[in-house]
């Protein structure tokens, strides 16, 4: 956590007071979004913002980091359907607590590498999807006409299939709002344009209603105190129900938050550590939590606002803070006068700015795995529950990996010369007779890929006899059990054969487990050979062992040869002398 002192600097100040200002009030109609298409009270959408804001300045390592809801959690969060609970808005309030002590756990755990198994073209299908699920979500507050539908995709067919039952008033307020944001966004207003897109949209608003045209504004579902809210505790008996959307939304923000994490660098050079980000955005949650806001993560659109208006530390974040507790406290009455449709374009056009086709062109033109991946995933966000779809996504990204990683094994047999040179040659498909063979795998070894080496390793056959394998394993940590199990299968068909594994390894660790596992039933101690930091020294010494082993064997076979055939020929001398003596006796007998 940062100390009060190093928050607040005399000569940062003016520009940070600047900077904190835009941010602030822009984030009061996008907070009220938020809280509009996570389907709750927009209000909670306002307190997310402000107290997810200030908790995850105080303990980000990425200074411009800022903490509100985005498109995708509130989508999740829509999906959830808090309105089915006893009490839907501390079910919220609870929600939002237990994913910041997930992102909390997630950052004291460092589990900020394993970001790195969510492959692109699954995020790409998954954020692509939000966006249009952000665009479907809004069209019922846009068109002023109640579509129904199971999900976002069959309540846009309703309202496609009854045009005439939108209401011309919202249209209007609803597309005023997306010509003026798209417009004024080009000129020196920048984001500050959305406030005034915001407010022009709520007095063409106004002027409808005065000709007696129903328009909805906020002040119709939910009434905008004018103070600040008092801490509210979780429910505990929801945290069953809530933990599987609470983890989604914790890796959707994690994972948006360490696209912030990449995109601004702290001014002074400091690396920012994901991990110590997850610990940042996990208090921003607790904190907006206790005070009855909607989930937040890493904002990458907040993030950019505040640094392209000149911020120059993160107590820019705490100004913004201040400017939101400000309007609140003090112009609330303007807030309830905001017009829904208003709200709702303002979605559409973050909604459009989601999708982003040069992306999923290049995930197209990548090849047809990362394509069929991508719209695998877009098809299931569209389609189920988005917690639902972050784990499938989830998922397929692991097995995509672990099936590019098993593919990726090749094993070469290396052909030890005479001058010290190595040649890499295909490894043959029987062990010959008398020979040592050398393989190195080349790839990851894990369990997928332990089937992929049995394949790839010579065929032991009956005539196989006294050869020597030499598996060289090197840039491994971990054996796994589902390879040392088959690498214990090859070495008993190896010594079944009357021949012998040898094992050359620079890890220690998998030395050890080969020892535990695999020592007592089909390979010897004196057979598994410990690498040194010279390349190429222990496999050079295996092989010279294994030259002699091979010799020895088939010297002590020449003389078993010998053996048995000096004891066939003496066998067929004395039957010989033995027919001869009783011909002669034979014929004694006769005289």
């Amino acid at each position: 956590m940062l100390k009060p002192r190093s928050l607040f600097h005399r000569e940062t100040a003016k520009d940070d007071a600047v900077a904190g200002l835009v941010l602030g009030v822009e984030s009061i109609p996008d907070g009220l979004a938020s809280g509009l298409l996570a389907g709750v009270n927009p209000v909670a959408g306002l307190y997310g913002y402000l107290y997810g804001m200030i908790g995850g300045a105080l303990f980000t390592s990425t200074a411009f980091m800022t903490v509100q809801a985005t498109g995708a959690m509130s989508i999740i969060v829509a999906d959830v359907d808090l309105a089915s609970r006893d009490n839907p808005a501390r079910s919220l309030f609870t929600l939002t607590i237990l994913t910041g002590l997930v992102m909390i756990i997630a950052g004291l755990l460092r589990m900020g590498a394993f970001l790195r198994f969510v492959s692109n073209s699954v995020m790409t299908g998954f954020i692509t999807a939000v966006g249009i699920n952000i665009v479907l979500g809004q069209l019922n507050d846009f068109s002023g006409y109640d579509a129904q539908g199971g999900n976002r995709i069959a309540r846009t067919f309703d309202l496609l299939f009854n045009l005439n039952e939108a209401k011309l008033a919202p249209v209007v307020v609803g597309t005023v709002t997306i010509v003026l944001i798209v417009g004024l966004q080009r000129t020196r207003l920048g984001a500050l344009g959305m406030v005034v897109a915001v407010a022009v949209g709520s007095a063409v608003a106004a002027m409808f209603q005065s000709a007696d045209h129903q328009v909805e504004l906020v002040r119709d579902i939910a009434d905008v105190p004018n103070s600040l809210p008092f801490v509210q505790l979780p429910i505990i008996s929801e945290v069953p129900y809530l933990l599987l959307p609470a983890i989604s939304l914790a890796f959707v923000g994690l994972v948006q938050g360490a696209g912030v994490s990449a995109g601004f660098p702290n001014g002074d050079g400091s690396l920012p550590s994901n991990s110590q980000d997850f610990i940042g955005q996990g208090a921003g949650n607790v904190l907006a939590g206790l005070f009855q806001g909607t989930p937040v993560g890493g904002s990458m659109s907040a993030s950019a606002i505040v640094t392209d208006a000149g911020a120059r530390s993160r107590t820019a974040l705490f100004f913004a803070g201040l400017v939101m507790a400000i309007v609140l406290l003090a112009f609330a009455p303007l807030v309830e006068r905001i017009a829904i449709p208003s709200v709702a374009g303002l979605l559409i056009v973050v909604g459009i700015g989601t999708i982003k086709p040069a992306k999923v062109r290049t995930v197209a033109l990548t090849g047809k795995v990362p394509f069929l991946v991508m719209s695998i995933t877009l098809v299931l966000t569209m389609m189920i529950p988005l917690q639902f779809a972050v784990m499938y996504g989830v998922t397929l990204s692991v097995l995509l990996f672990v099936i590019r990683q098993s593919s990726r094994l090749v094993t070469f047999r290396l052909e030890l010369q005479d001058d010290g040179r190595v040649r890499e040659v295909k490894p043959p498909l029987e062990l010959p007779p008398g020979e040592v063979v050398v393989l190195q795998p080349f790839g990851p070894i894990f369990f997928a890929t332990a089937t992929v080496l049995l394949d790839q390793m010579p065929t032991v056959t009956p005539l196989s006899r006294h050869s020597v394998v030499i598996l060289r394993i090197r840039g491994s940590d971990d054996a796994g059990t589902t390879f040392l199990d088959i690498l214990g299968k090859y070495a008993q068909s190896l010594r079944d054969a009357d021949c012998k594994l040898m094992i050359v390894t620079n890890n220690q660790h998998v030395i050890n487990q080969i020892d535990e596992r695999m020592v007592t039933q089909a390979i010897d101690a004196e057979n598994v050979y410990r690498g040194t930091e010279y390349v190429g020294e222990m496999v050079r010494q295996a092989y010279t062992d294994a030259l002699a082993w091979v010799a020895e064997q088939t010297a002590e076979s020449g003389q078993a040869t010998e053996t048995a055939e000096v004891g066939s020929n003496a066998e067929t001398v004395l039957t010989s002398r033995r027919s001869s003596h009783e011909d002669m006796s034979s014929d004694q007998l006769a005289l």
